[in-house]
Parts: C-alpha cells; structure tokens; sequence
C-alpha cells in the first residue's frame, strides 16, 4: 500500500524562491548628474561701502540727523543808561579801541559777546593786572585776572568742565601760563542749568612789559573756540 503525502498549498501561502535565483527588477528611468548650488556672498566692495556708512564724523541727533559742531556770532553789549561802571572796569585794564585788523577777523573784543548757535553765550569783565601770592603756581608772577561769564539760554544743562581757556601774550604770540591763586581755582566741576549763567574767575601770565593778551575759550571740546584780543593797560 502506497501513501501520498503531497498536501495541497494552502490559500496565500507564496512558496520562497529557490537558493540562486534573483527576482528580475523592474526597469529605472535614468537620472542626470546631481546639481550642486554654490552661494557666493560678495563681500568686498559691498561691506566696505557698509563700514564707511557707518562712520560719522558729527555728532547725531534723536532723529538720525548729523549735527553741525556749534558756531560762533559776535554781539555788543552795551551798559544800561547811566551806568558805566560795569564798562569802566574793563576799559581802565583792556584797550578796547584795539584795530581787530591787527588779530585777524577770527577775533573779537574784550567787550564782546560770543553767542553761539546752540543758545550759549560766553563773554569776559573786569580785566585787571596782578602779580601772584608766594604760594601761587606759579608764585610771584605778573599776571592778567579777569571772569568768564557764561550764560546757557538753550533748554539743556552744559558741564562746566568741559570749558577750555588758553592764553597767548605779546606780538610774538608766547604761551601765557594759567595762574592758580586765592580765589583762581581753575574750571568748576559743575554744571549750569538751562536758564542759569556761572561766572568763572581766571588768570593768565602777562610780564609787565608786555599788554597785547589773547584769551581764547570754548564751552566744550566740541564746540569752536571764541578768541578774544585786545591790550591790558
């Protein structure tokens, strides 16, 4: 008696391929070269121009605007009516009827108010000659004493500090040293509110043989200097 053993594939059952055999593949469609993209940033010309941009030489205001460094004008200021005391005191030390040709046009009188554009004015009184204390810097040197008023009209508070003042003697043009005495203690380390003036005493080197002085001063670093010319009798 024979048996058969051969059972029927059972429903889904796929039967494996045989050891070798590779299953065809179905045909791909060709592909070109990949692509690669290459950014290039220019760099040179355009940042350079960028980095000059940037650079401003004036100061800058709230609203992106370049400002102008204060200037100068000139005024006269005249005594009240009947009061002549306040222009004797700088006429009986300073000769006001100095030629401005002889300091060139840059210049201006002992008399003079310099008003500048940013509504602060500078001006100078009661030029007078002296000779310094034994404890002075430097000690008993001739000297020319005089105030600097400063008066802020602008809405804004100005530090004092920042003031400079130098001077020159002689048709030759020598540098006056600054004079520190009693009652010459230099600039104030303070500041002037807006609507409020400061007067600022100050003393500059003049030998007794010499009487032509230039004092020039200016509020701030920024801000042009005012030079003031004219002979201390």
């Amino acid at each position: 008696m024979s048996y058969d053993n051969t059972q029927p594939p059972m429903p889904g059952y796929t039967p494996p391929p045989a050891p070798g055999y590779y299953a065809p593949q179905p045909p791909q469609a060709p592909q070109g070269p990949k692509r690669t993209t290459t950014v290039l940033i220019a760099a040179g010309a355009a940042v350079v121009a960028a980095v000059l941009a940037a650079v401003v030489t004036a100061s800058v205001s709230g609203d992106g605007k370049a400002e102008a460094a204060p200037t100068v004008t000139v005024t006269k200021t005249a005594p009240a009516e009947g009061d002549t005391a306040a222009d004797d005191s700088a006429t009986d030390a300073a000769d006001s009827d100095a030629p401005a040709e002889e300091s060139g046009d840059d210049s201006y009188g002992f008399d003079d108010t310099i008003a500048y554009d940013n509504d602060v004015e500078i001006s100078l009184t009661k030029i007078t000659r002296a000779v310094s204390g034994e404890y002075a810097s430097p000690e008993k040197t001739p000297y020319a004493k005089f105030t600097i008023k400063i008066v802020n009209k602008s809405d804004k508070k100005i530090d004092a500090s920042m003031m400079t003042v130098n001077c020159a003697y002689g048709d030759e043009g020598k540098e006056g040293e600054s004079i520190y005495d009693d009652g010459l203690d230099g600039l104030p380390d303070t500041s002037i509110l807006a609507g409020r003036s400061l007067s600022v005493p100050w003393g500059c080197e003049l030998p007794k043989g010499e009487s032509f002085l230039q004092i020039e001063v200016a509020p701030d670093y920024e801000s042009e200097t005012a030079i003031f010319t004219g002979k201390v009798k």
